[in-house]
Formats: structure tokens, C-alpha cells, sequence
């Protein structure tokens, strides 16, 4: 069996060539922490899917979610643009390339730009909104019980999480550090506030109060 036609918690990859090619892929550019991370956020967000009844392409879940943290990596540092871009950018290139419909190359590059956007996903489409989904569940662990322990389980022994709560942060301040404008009213801001010696948050309030308008 290769890898990316594992089965965890009686959830399969898609058995494609497009998820293949996509497996090599992130599992050859991005280390092991983002590559498990990811692969465990296509089982999570599958199987909230399942527990909300909802109707979704595997295969585009499953390339939004091993895109979704590729914008972390060093080449990226100095774009200038938010990791969740960079990360839906490389997505788009990679199915454009293949020739994906438009349509399901936009569910794709949305699903992976929102999932640090919380309150919104949710109420798009069942891919986007799983992408999300499983981030949250991985990351945050919102939705914990909502799957059995013995899922959880057989999941964790496929793709393991050693020390992954420091190790993703860690890897969150080396991503979006180099660019911390980037933050601006998003969630990141949090971790550089934490992690980044000398970060200091943009704020909302003194943009509007310091913009060229006179009142």
C-alpha cells in the first residue's frame, strides 16, 4: 500500500494520481511535522465531515490540506504576503499544471487562504469549510469528541505528533516572523506576540485614527 492510499479510522486517501503527485510533493518539500500535520487534517476534516453529514470531493480536501501550511516554508519568507496565500498559490499552480477545472481549483485555493479565518469557512463550501475543519481540530483541538478516541487514535499512530504543540508554533514564528505585517487582524499576530522578541501588533483602531482623513 502506498501512502496515499492509507486508511485511518476507515477514511481512504484518494487513490489518484493527482493525490499522489500532491503527496510527493509536500512530503518531499516541507519536513516531517507539516507533512504529518497535513495529512492528519485531511482524516480529521474527513471525518468531521462525515459526523456533519456533508457532501464533499476527498480529492480536493485532501490537496487543500496538504497545501494548506506549504506558504510556512523558507522560500516563502520574503514574499510580502500572508503564508495562507503563498500556501493557496502554489496549490492553484500545482492543479492549473493538471489541468483541474477552474471551479475546483478556487474551492482549493479558498480552502486553504480562510483556514486561519475563523467564523467564515464554515459557511461556504463542504470543502473549504473542512480544510478549516480539520486545522482547528489538529491545531486547537476544537471538536475533540467529536471523534471516537479509537479513531483519534489509529490516526495518530499513522502520522504521529511528538511535541507538537511547541514544534507547530515553532514552526509558525519561523514562518510569518520574517513578515510581520503580514499579521495584521489575523490570528498569527498571537503567535509572534508570544514568540517574536520586539513584535508589535498593528492595531485597528490607531489605522483608522492615523489615516489621511481628516475626520
Amino acid at each position: 500500500m502506498t501512502v496515499h492510499e492509507s486508511f485511518a479510522a476507515g477514511v481512504g486517501a484518494p487513490n489518484t494520481k493527482l493525490a499522489a503527485e500532491a503527496t510527493e510533493l509536500i512530503r518531499d518539500t516541507t519536513s516531517e511535522l507539516i507533512y504529518n500535520h497535513s495529512r492528519r487534517v485531511f482524516w480529521f476534516g474527513s471525518l468531521q465531515g462525515r459526523n456533519r453529514d456533508l457532501s464533499f470531493d476527498s480529492e480536493l480536501l485532501y490537496i487543500g490540506a496538504m497545501f494548506h501550511d506549504l506558504g510556512l516554508d523558507k522560500r516563502f519568507h520574503d514574499s510580502g504576503r500572508r503564508f495562507e496565500v503563498d500556501s493557496a498559490d502554489e496549490a492553484r499552480r500545482f492543479l492549473q499544471s493538471r489541468g483541474v477545472p477552474e471551479d475546483s481549483i478556487r474551492r482549493v485555493w479558498t480552502a486553504i487562504a480562510l483556514h486561519t479565518t475563523p467564523g467564515i469557512p464554515a459557511f461556504m463550501e463542504p470543502e473549504v469549510a473542512l480544510v478549516t475543519a480539520g486545522v482547528e481540530y489538529d491545531v486547537l483541538g476544537i471538536g475533540y469528541h467529536d471523534i471516537s478516541d479509537a479513531d483519534r487514535a489509529e490516526i495518530t499512530a499513522l502520522h504521529p505528533r511528538p511535541d507538537f504543540k511547541r514544534r507547530i508554533l515553532r514552526a509558525f514564528t519561523e514562518g510569518i516572523a520574517p513578515k510581520p505585517e503580514t499579521t495584521f487582524g489575523n490570528v498569527k499576530a498571537d503567535v509572534l506576540q508570544h514568540f517574536a522578541p520586539g513584535f508589535v501588533r498593528g492595531d485597528f483602531v490607531e489605522v483608522i485614527q492615523d489615516s489621511p482623513w481628516r475626520e
